[in-house]
């Protein structure tokens, strides 16, 4: 069986392995529960891109304060 190249993979923008959207992408939230939740809890910022919630703007790709 021929071996396939492995695809490569950039991140769209700096940072974007902190935001919630990349954690959700990669199943973060299956092995790091208490991990993510303290991300979300007491949420001060919402993505404009995604619609998820978040207390820390740094955690989303483009942040908007509730």
């Amino acid at each position: 069986m021929a071996r396939m190249a492995e695809a490569k993979f950039t991140m769209p923008h700096i940072g974007h392995e902190e935001h919630l959207c990349y954690l959700e992408n990669v199943r973060y939230i299956d092995s790091n529960l208490e991990e993510y939740k303290k991300l979300v809890r007491n949420p001060k910022f919402v993505c404009r891109r995604c619609g998820r919630a978040a207390a820390k703007a740094e955690n989303l790709c483009d942040p908007e304060a509730l």
